[in-house]
């Protein structure tokens, strides 16, 4: 069996490579923080993470926090040493 695609990330690494792109915490509502800033084109991107999630997120929502803010899946997992060590 090979690696996993979208290796597991927890909120806390998800709001970490959402800063180093440059991603600033707007609001939240409930447990889903939003976070804005710009896309890899330069376009207005939110990313909701859910914050109540004690683990790792599924893969699934991994693609889709990557797809809301509109970078690379090897960009976003490389904002940070942490997680660029696992793609």
């Amino acid at each position: 069996m090979g690696r996993r695609k979208y290796p597991p990330l927890t909120p806390a690494e998800v709001m970490s490579i959402l800063q180093a792109l440059g991603f600033q915490f707007k609001r939240q509502t409930g447990s889903h923080s939003h976070y804005e800033g710009l896309s890899q084109q330069g376009t207005r991107a939110v990313v909701t993470v859910d914050t109540s999630v004690k683990d790792e997120f599924w893969e699934e929502i991994i693609k889709s926090m990557i797809r809301q803010s509109g970078w690379s899946r090897e960009r976003f997992y490389g904002a940070t040493k942490k997680t660029a060590r696992r793609i």
